[in-house]
């Protein structure tokens, strides 16, 4: 992928139309990423959430995909930090399911692909691009490590929040009685928490510009696919 989009760079870059306007990787990342998004929406506003809900795992991937080019986890500690993120992630949701206990009874449904233990992979994968973008957005406000680990904290809850509210319509997730309780905000947060002072320290500042694209991309997502719905 990072070589399509700098082929697609380097050909419009030397054509007539593109002579003294070149698009970056990250203009570029940010196109497809809405366009995604955009085409989704409209799709759903038109009746067509059937076809383009269980694609959910592959815009995950295009996203992953994307994060990568444009923050590149190049250290060992920064590679951590998202495959720690990842196998947290993993483990707290499968105990949650498991045991109803972290998060509140629930279960997940089938548009999120593949599972482990009834937990879709991509929710890991969801856990590890969240705690980077987020970590990244609050740096760009904070310099203090708990002042940026509590934002990042409350950007992935809020995001929850926002998710929550479609999970059931979308067969993402679903909930004894229908709606997830303070319990699972609470665990949301202690566990984002703990993640964003990892990132903190073995994350560096590297692109919040991109990383605030990805999150409001999400934002606006789950708020209009709500207004749709």
């Amino acid at each position: 992928m990072p070589e399509v989009i700098k082929r697609i760079n380097q050909r419009f870059t030397h054509s007539h139309i593109g002579k003294g306007l070149a698009f970056s990787s990250e203009t570029v990342s940010v196109s497809i990423m809405w366009l995604f998004t955009c085409s989704a929406l409209i799709g759903i506003s038109l009746g067509y959430a059937d076809w383009f809900i269980p694609k959910t795992p592959l815009n995950l991937l295009v996203c992953l995909v994307l994060l990568f080019i444009n923050i590149p986890l190049i250290s060992n500690k920064s590679k951590g930090v998202f495959i720690i993120a990842f196998i947290v992630g993993m483990l707290v949701e499968i105990a949650g399911v498991t045991s109803g206990q972290i998060f509140g009874s629930y279960k997940y449904g089938n548009n999120l692909g593949v599972k482990i233990l009834g937990v879709p992979i991509m929710i890991g994968v969801y856990w590890a691009v969240l705690v980077i973008v987020t970590s990244q957005i609050a740096k760009s406000f904070f310099k203090n490590i708990f002042y940026v680990s509590v934002t990042g904290a409350f950007l992935m809850v809020g995001l929850d929040f926002l998710m929550e509210q479609m999970a059931t319509s979308f067969d993402f997730w679903y909930f004894e009685g229908g709606i997830a309780s303070i319990k699972n905000y609470i665990a949301w947060f202690i566990v984002s928490f703990s993640l964003q002072l990892l990132a903190y320290r073995w994350v560096q500042k590297i692109n919040s510009h991109f990383s605030t694209h990805l999150y409001l991309n999400q934002i606006v997502f789950f708020s209009i696919s709500f207004l749709l719905y």
